[in-house]
This record gives structure tokens, C-alpha cells and sequence, in this order.
């Protein structure tokens, strides 16, 4: 199926940075987000991320113009009828994302794909919200989406092999590169990339050391270019601890039990970087 026009449901971090890269492959694109301010700070998110290419020389200025001006924003789900294909970005949230699959089965024509950017939630639970579970499939890009070159694609048990092609193919396009999962809670990449993160906020629990030396270890000793409690703020805390209640209640084993730490730092609304303040100050 040729995709011509890509939705993106979110206009975040993730959300904004799908959008780009999508509108830098040539496609139309409609970001929507559920207030005008979120599209807006979306959309010069992307604006701020594209000059910075072109102050860099990596992208003439009348290519960034370009770029823009394949995007339409919405505040309207509605408008997603318009789509080929859609990407869900919104939190990592079951009943958030079910009700807008359940939206969107209803906006959408038959033929076209609804992906999600899920990290962690099996893409069967979301496909059984519509009527169409053999076009849907799991388009994990990873964070910061415009640098990062992997997608983490999962299909459900009912995803057809036209949906996948479509979606291999797609992720292509974008100039990243497709690692398939099978669709299991926290798929690869969050099933072993937030157990330790988890484990690391465990050693600042239990004292073992203090955030600079638990990163500094992994930074230095591991070779990781950053530590795993900073990666938790680039993160967010409180996606982190959707995705580890989402690893121990899907896989129940202990060993995914989320750290008490990380639980009070989220009901505290230290969320990270996005709060200005989680392991580390941002303000």
C-alpha cells in the first residue's frame, strides 16, 4: 500500500520527532495533539531542531521550509481521516491509547494501518480495541526520534504480512532502521533496557552509591554514553514506571517489581527532564 499521508496522534517528544522525520521522507503529515499549545510547541520544537541543522550546514534553509510546510496541525482526531497511515505517540497509557484506537477505527478508512509507539504495551491488547487487529502493529521509534536510527516494529498475533511490509518499508522511507519483536511485554528494547534502570535506582535505594557514581560506572566501566538514572530523566520517570508495571504485571516475576524510589519520585511529580527536576535538577 502506498502511504502518502502519515498521522501522528501526539505532539510531545516523541510525537514531534516522529512528524519530523516523516515530513523529512517526503510525506504529508497531520500531528495532532488534544490542545492548540501542544501542537504549537510541537511544531517549533521541530522548527528549533531543523535550523540547528541548517546553522550546522546539514540542511539548506529552503529544505527546512520544506519540511514545515508538509505538516498540518490538528486539534480535531477527526481530521486523521485523512490519513494513510496512523501513528499513536500519546503517554504510555493503557486507557488512553485504547480510546483512541476505539476513535480511530471509527475516523479511519478501512485500508489504512494504526500503528502505536507503544514501549511496552502488547500490541494484541490494542488491536482487540478495533476491527481491524490485522492492521495493526507496534512502531517503536526510539528517544531523541530525529538522531536515533532504530524502530522497534512488533506485530500482533492478527497483523497480516501487508501490514508489516508496509510498515518495514515505511520505517525505511525514514531512514531508520527496522529490528522486528515479537509482542511480548516491554518488547526487546524496554524488557532489557528498564530492568536496569530499575536496578539502578534500586543501588541509590539501597545506598549502594550516589546517582553521579551509579552513572559515572556505567558511563565509564560499561562504555554507555549515558548514565542509566540520567537516561531515567531523559526518559521519564513516569513512562519509566508505566513500563516496569507493565513488565511485572505482564510477566509476573518479581524481579520486575519497580523500585519503591522511582514509584515516590513519580507521585512527587519529579518526573525528569519535562518537570525540570528527577535524579538530577533541570531548573
Amino acid at each position: 500500500m502506498e502511504v502518502k499521508t502519515f498521522g501522528v496522534i501526539g505532539a510531545g517528544q516523541m510525537g514531534n520527532g516522529i512528524a519530523q522525520v516523516a515530513a523529512a521522507s517526503g510525506l504529508a503529515v497531520i500531528m495532532n495533539d488534544i490542545k492548540q499549545e501542544f501542537v504549537d510547541r510541537g511544531l517549533a520544537n521541530i522548527a528549533k531542531n531543523l535550523q540547528r541543522n541548517v546553522d550546522k550546514g546539514k540542511l539548506a534553509a529552503a529544505e527546512k521550509d520544506a519540511i514545515l510546510g508538509r505538516i498540518k496541525t490538528s486539534i480535531d482526531l477527526k481530521d486523521m481521516a485523512a490519513a494513510d497511515f496512523v501513528v499513536e505517540a500519546a503517554s504510555e497509557n493503557e486507557s488512553i491509547k485504547f480510546k483512541i484506537f476505539e476513535n480511530l477505527e471509527e475516523i479511519c478508512a478501512p485500508h489504512v494501518i494504526l500503528a502505536s509507539n507503544t514501549s511496552s504495551i502488547p500490541i494484541g491488547r490494542i488491536a482487540s480495541h478495533t476491527k481491524r487487529p490485522d492492521k495493526v502493529i507496534g512502531m517503536h521509534f526510539m528517544n531523541p526520534v530525529p538522531v536515533m536510527k532504530l524502530v522497534e516494529v512488533i506485530c500482533g498475533l492478527a497483523t497480516s504480512a501487508d501490514t508489516l511490509e508496509t510498515t518495514l518499508d515505511l520505517t525505511k522511507r525514514m531512514e531508520k532502521t527496522p529490528a522486528q519483536s515479537s509482542d511480548f511485554p516491554g518488547f526487546i528494547a524496554n524488557r532489557i533496557l528498564l530492568p536496569m534502570i530499575n536496578e539502578a535506582v534500586f543501588c541509590l535505594y539501597h545506598g549502594v552509591g550516589k546517582k553521579e557514581d551509579i552513572d559515572t560506572v556505567m558511563k565509564l566501566g560499561m562504555n554507555h554514553p549515558m548514565g542509566p538514572l540520567a537516561l531515567a530523566d531523559l526518559i521519564g520517570l513516569d513512562t519509566c514506571l508505566a513500563i516496569m508495571n507493565t513488565l511485572y504485571q505482564g510477566l509476573g516475576d518479581s524481579k520486575y517489581r519497580p523500585c519503591p524510589l522511582l514509584r515516590q519520585y513519580v507521585e512527587a511529580g519529579w518526573l525528569g527532564r519535562k518537570s525540570g527536576k528527577g535524579f538530577y535538577s533541570y531548573e
